[in-house]
């Protein structure tokens, strides 16, 4: 399942991040790695972007991005 899959309150682990070294430093620098916990804060209205937590940081990433980083969901929704 791809992060970008993901609905608001939902959370998930990093399992692979498929994308270029550029990006993929981008994401380390923000913590999003694998076996990083996700949740999915909020998604725009034009669905364009999405508003995520990763160790107590709020990040926000596009759509287009998130769909490079598969995820496999946890049973926490709070």
């Amino acid at each position: 399942m791809k992060l970008s899959e993901l609905d608001i309150n939902q959370t998930a682990v990093v399992k692979k991040i498929n994308c270029n070294n550029e990006l993929k430093q981008r994401f380390c620098s923000f913590g999003i790695t694998k076996g990083s916990d996700i949740k999915v804060e909020a998604i725009s209205l034009a669905k364009n972007t999405m508003s995520i937590i990763v160790e107590d940081t709020t990040i926000a990433l596009r759509i287009d991005e998130a769909k490079t980083i598969e995820v496999e969901l946890t049973n926490e929704t709070n």
